[in-house]
């Protein structure tokens, strides 16, 4: 496992965990329930956190230097491509030219599901601007290949909506959308617990991204130590290849040659 590593955008991770830092209860929390997590990539709202664009706010770079993390400012909160490429393109100003961010463009305020319409659209404008795109969307296979031919660097599709701690609710889709596109799979949105995060990386994600199955936990920081584990123990049974499963056709575990009274 040791050379198991999540590419993303040339650079290697040994964590195929990625989490966000909104909802905790303070930057305390905050710290170390990342740091529980073990995850190398953080994303950030930044419409919500204040990154040095608010200089008398306290600044959660200062909690969670660049130095320690890789850095995914994201677009949460933007329902239109114009939106997020003017959010993204002030990241870029505040994080000194980084290239690498999370889109995402939402549908409405109460499902947040992606716009795929317009996550298209500002897709094609960001990449053209020299950006590296992280991509929320929808588990259309269909939309992951067009988004993939675009130049997006990863397709991020929702387990189920965004803070509904549902899980995974189509699997198969996930499956089809995975056998269309070369860029990593990583799922973002809906996972609830650790087995969710089992499960995905159990069919092939090649990450698993969350923030309020671990902030909205009644202990964030145990949830971080156990989504870390999970994901880790998921993809290592994904590796190892699962035994085939046989309806109605048991077989024992042990050899059932030689045995005591038998020829």
């Amino acid at each position: 496992m040791n050379n198991d590593t999540l590419l993303i955008a040339g650079k290697k991770y040994n964590s195929r965990l990625l989490v966000g830092t909104g909802k905790y209860k303070d930057f305390a929390e905050t710290k170390a329930a990342i740091e529980a997590s073990g995850a190398e990539i953080i994303t950030i709202a930044i419409r919500r956190s204040n990154i040095g664009q608010n200089p008398n706010e306290p600044n959660l770079l200062d909690i969670l230097p660049p130095s320690k993390y890789t850095l995914l400012p994201n677009t949460a909160g933007c329902y239109s491509a114009d939106d997020a490429v003017r959010t993204l393109r002030l990241a870029r100003e505040l994080l000194d030219g980084h290239s690498l961010v999370k889109l995402e463009v939402l549908g409405d305020p109460q499902s947040l599901y992606p716009n795929v319409v317009e996550t298209l659209a500002a897709a094609k404008t960001l990449v053209a601007d020299g950006f590296q795109v992280m991509v929320y969307t929808s588990d259309d296979p269909i939309i992951a290949r067009q988004l993939e031919d675009i130049g997006c660097i990863a397709i991020m599709p929702l387990a189920s909506l965004i803070g509904s701690g549902m899980g995974i609710l189509n699997p198969w889709n996930l499956q089809l959308l995975m056998e269309r596109v070369q860029v990593p799979v990583i799922v973002d949105a809906g996972v609830g617990t650790a087995s969710d995060a089992a499960i995905a990386m159990e069919l092939g994600c090649g990450g698993v991204l969350m923030n309020t199955a671990i902030a909205a936990a009644q202990n964030p920081v145990l949830m971080a130590c156990a989504m870390k584990q999970a994901v880790e123990a998921g993809r290592a049974a994904f590796l190892a290849g699962r035994m085939p499963k046989k309806l109605y056709s048991a077989t024992p575990s042990s050899p059932t040659q030689g045995m005591i009274g038998r020829p």
